[in-house]
C-alpha cells in the first residue's frame, strides 16, 4: 500500500458539480517553491514502511503561487542565488524564477503529481483516522467535487495570499467627491501606468512599499507620501556603487548583502545560556552598527537617514531586513546631515516621509500623529516636518502585507501560529504539517522549506528524539505585534539540522563528540 500525502493551493467559481470519493495517502496544497520541495522530499524519503505517494493540489492554472500571480513590473528576487541555492545569476526576475520552478518540476518528475485548478474547500478529521480532503476540480465544462482520504497532509499555501488591510477611520474620504481617486492593496499593483500623474499616499515601508515609492517617482507622480508605523532597517540587496572617504566603489559583480549574513557561532556547539540570551545576535549588531557609521555616517541602516527604528528594536534580533533601497535617496534628501548630491534630480514635484496616518478628515486630508516623549519632545523628526502640510491623496496604496486564513480547516485542526514543533506541526498530531509559514529576518524561504520537509519526514518516521530542546530562533517581538512568525535564518536552520535523532551517537548511549554538536545537539539530518 502506498501512503498518499496531499499538498494545498487557492479560487474558482462553481459551475456545476459532480462528486466522487477517492482513497489517497499523502496530499500537498500549493505548488509554489515550498510545495514542490516538500513533494520531492517525500518521494525521495519513501520506503517500504513509509510508502509516501504525494499529490499536489493547486487552485490556479499554473504553478508558481505568489511569484506567478502577485507580481508587478520591474520586480526581482530580493535573495541571492547563494540563499536560494540556485546556479543562476543573482536576483532573478520573477518570470525567470517561475520558469526555474517549472524546470524543477520536470527534472524531479513532479508534473504527474500536480493537479491544477483544484480548489480545496475543507479538510475534516476521519473518525477512523486520517483526513478527508474535499476539493473542487475545474474540468472543461463542469466542476467535479472530489473527496480524498489521506493519512498525511502538508499545507504549503504560503504567507502572501490574503491581503491585510488595516482599518483607518475616514480613509474612504479620499474617494468622496473625486471620481478619479482610487484605493487598493499593493497586491493589485501591476505597472507604472497606475501611478502616473497621481498624488499618492503609500501605507507601509516594507520592500513592496519601497518598490512602489520608487516606481511612483519614475512614473511621474505629482507627489508621493510614504508612511511608516514604526520604521524599517534598510540595506541594499547588493553592495555596489557606494563611497567611502571620498573614494567611489563600483563593481561589475556586486556582492549580495545576504551572502554576508553574520553567523557567529551558528555552526558550532552553543551553550544553552548563550542561545537563550541571543548573545551572538547582539554582538554582531554592535559590530555592524559601528561599521555602518564609519561607511555611511549613520547607524540606522546602510545610508539610512530617516525611518529609523526605535533604538531598543534596531538589530537582527527584531526586524526583517528591507533590501529595497532605490527609493532611499529620495527619502533621505531632506534629512541627510552631509549635504551632497545623492541622487539625480527627481521627476516628481514633492516627495515626503511621515508617520502612518491615524485618521482621514472629510475631504480626504490625512491626519498624522505627533507622539511626544517623556520630556514633551516629538519622538520622530518626520512627524515634526509634516505638521501643517496638507496631504490629500487621490491614490492610496496599502503596502501593508498579508495575513493567513485557513477557512478550509475543520474542527480540531491547529494553525501555523500554534505549530509548537519547530513551527512545522502540532505535537498532538504530526500528520499535518505547515511548510513555509515563517519569514527569515534575512534570507530566503524555499531552501529552509526543504529542510522543514526533511524534519517532518523524520518526525513521521519517529527518528527525532523527544522532547525537543527549547527553541531560540524566533525574532524578538512584542505581544501585540501582528507578525510573529519571524525567525533568524541561520539560527533556525542550525536548530532544524542539529536536533537529536535516532541515528545520532547520543541515542545509542554515547556522549556526542564536540564536532558532532550544534546548538541543539548532534546532527539531525544525517543520511538525508
Amino acid at each position: 500500500m502506498s501512503a498518499k500525502v496531499v499538498i494545498v493551493g487557492a479560487g474558482k467559481p462553481i459551475l456545476s458539480l459532480h462528486s466522487c470519493v477517492i482513497p489517497f495517502t499523502s496530499l500537498y496544497f500549493g505548488p509554489g517553491p515550498s510545495g514542490l520541495v516538500a513533494c520531492k522530499t517525500l518521494l525521495e524519503a519513501a520506503t517500504h514502511d513509509f510508502p509516501f505517494d504525494p499529490i499536489v493540489l493547486e487552485q490556479e492554472d499554473d504553478i508558481g503561487d505568489t511569484f506567478q500571480y502577485r507580481f508587478y513590473e520591474n520586480t526581482t528576487l530580493m535573495s541571492s542565488k547563494q540563499l536560494i541555492s540556485l546556479s543562476h545569476s543573482d536576483h532573478l526576475t520573477l518570470e525567470q524564477y517561475v520558469n526555474y520552478l517549472r524546470d524543477y518540476a520536470s527534472h524531479f518528475n513532479l508534473w504527474s503529481r500536480i493537479h491544477l485548478a483544484c480548489k480545496v474547500v475543507n479538510i475534516l478529521k476521519d473518525p477512523q483516522g486520517g483526513h478527508n480532503v474535499s476539493y473542487h476540480a475545474t474540468l472543461i465544462n463542469h466542476i467535479e467535487a472530489i473527496t480524498i482520504h489521506t493519512p498525511y497532509v502538508a499545507i504549503c499555501t504560503g504567507l502572501h495570499v490574503v491581503p491585510h488591510v488595516p482599518d483607518i477611520p475616514g480613509v474612504d474620504n479620499a474617494l468622496k467627491n473625486n471620481p478619479e481617486a482610487k484605493l487598493f492593496h499593493s497586491s493589485e499593483y501591476k505597472s507604472r501606468d497606475q501611478l502616473r500623474g497621481k498624488e499618492i499616499l503609500i501605507l507601509g515601508t516594507g520592500e513592496t512599499g519601497m518598490d512602489i515609492a520608487y516606481e511612483s517617482a519614475k512614473a511621474g507622480a505629482k507627489e508621493v507620501v510614504l508612511c511608516s508605523r514604526a520604521g524599517f532597517l534598510s540595506f541594499p540587496k547588493a553592495l555596489n556603487d557606494f563611497s567611502l572617504l571620498g573614494f567611489k566603489f563600483e563593481s561589475k559583480s556586486p556582492v549580495p548583502i545576504d551572502s554576508l549574513i553574520t553567523n557567529l557561532g551558528e555552526t558550532t556547539y552553543v551553550h544553552p545560556w548563550v542561545a537563550k540570551s541571543h548573545t551572538r545576535w547582539f554582538i554582531s549588531d554592535f559590530v555592524i552598527k559601528r561599521v555602518l557609521w564609519v561607511l555611511t555616517g549613520t547607524q540606522a541602516g546602510c545610508n539610512q537617514w530617516i525611518g529609523e527604528l526605535e533604538p531598543e528594536h534596531l538589530g537582527r534580533a527584531y526586524v526583517f531586513l528591507n533590501k529595497s533601497h532605490k527609493a532611499l535617496p529620495y527619502i533621505n534628501r531632506p534629512y541627510r546631515l552631509i549635504r551632497t548630491r545623492i541622487c539625480p534630480r527627481r521627476r516628481i514635484s514633492r516627495s515626503n516621509w511621515l508617520p502612518s496616518p491615524r485618521t482621514s478628515q472629510r475631504g480626504g486630508r490625512a491626519i498624522c500623529p505627533l507622539d511626544l516623549d517623556k520630556r514633551s519632545r516629538p519622538k520622530r523628526k518626520d512627524a515634526v516636518r509634516i505638521q501643517g502640510k496638507v496631504v490629500k491623496p487621490n491614490l492610496v496604496v496599502y503596502a501593508t502585507g498579508y495575513e493567513q486564513k485557513f477557512g478550509f480547516l475543520g474542527e480540531g485542526y491547529k494553525t501555523p501560529g500554534e505549530a509548537d514543533v519547530r513551527n512545522i506541526c502540532w505535537s498532538g498530531d504530526t500528520s499535518v504539517a505547515f511548510i513555509g509559514f515563517f519569514r527569515p529576518g534575512v534570507g530566503a524561504i524555499p531552501p529552509i522549506s526543504e529542510i522543514q520537509s526533511m524534519f517532518w519526514v523524520l518526525l513521521l518516521k519517529d527518528q527525532v528524539c523527544k522532547p525537543l530542546r527549547a527553541a531560540h530562533y524566533h525574532l524578538l517581538v512584542n505581544e501585540n505585534t501582528r507578525i510573529k512568525y519571524g525567525v533568524d535564518h541561520s539560527t533556525y536552520v542550525s536548530t532544524l539540522i542539529c536536533t537529536d535523532t535516532q541515528q545520532s551517537p547520543r541515542t545509542k548511549g554515547n556522549k556526542p563528540k564536540p564536532r558532532d554538536m550544534g546548538e541543539g545537539g548532534p546532527r539531525q539530518l544525517k543520511g538525508i
